[in-house]
């Protein structure tokens, strides 16, 4: 997924197991990021400080969900254990994460395997990417994407 992309219609399991049909977020702008595992270090970081954030994109009516292919049950101890805020899916066959480009070759301590490549997208009102982050870093993403979203709702007025 690039910019000016449409973004992929899905339909996944909450953390709860509640069906969450991206057809809700119709006119929308939302925050969808793909991330590998829930409760490794970089993920936990990355979880905490967009729950941290949330209410800053909520002011604006900015939904943020995190997808990995963890299961249902992973994602509640993960949700409950740490205070986040944010929706998290489920994508255990990660079909939306591959449409959305996030899954690929990966490099852990000299080893390769397929996995999902942390990226995070800004979805507009009108189902297109209107930004996106690769290969993320967590350190400091998460007031970039806060920063875009803000620059991208103030230029709408």
């Amino acid at each position: 997924m690039e910019k000016g992309d449409v973004f992929p219609a899905f339909r996944l399991r909450d953390k709860d197991g509640m069906e969450f049909d991206s057809s809700m977020l119709e006119g929308i702008r939302y925050v969808i990021y793909f991330y590998p595992r829930d409760g490794t270090a970089g993920c936990l970081k990355e979880a905490v400080e967009f729950s941290a954030a949330y209410p800053k994109f909520m002011m604006r009516n900015i939904p943020i969900i995190g997808v990995s292919k963890d299961s249902v049950e992973s994602h509640k101890r993960f949700h409950e254990k740490n205070g986040l805020k944010i929706a998290l899916l489920s994508d255990p066959e990660h079909d939306l994460i591959e449409r959305a480009g996030a899954w690929g070759l990966k490099k852990f301590m000299g080893k390769e395997s397929m996995g999902t490549i942390r990226s995070t997208f800004i979805v507009g009102k009108d189902g297109r990417v209107e930004a996106a982050w690769k290969g993320v870093k967590v350190d400091g993403h998460v007031e970039k994407v806060l920063e875009t979203a803000l620059s991208l709702v103030k230029n709408e007025r």
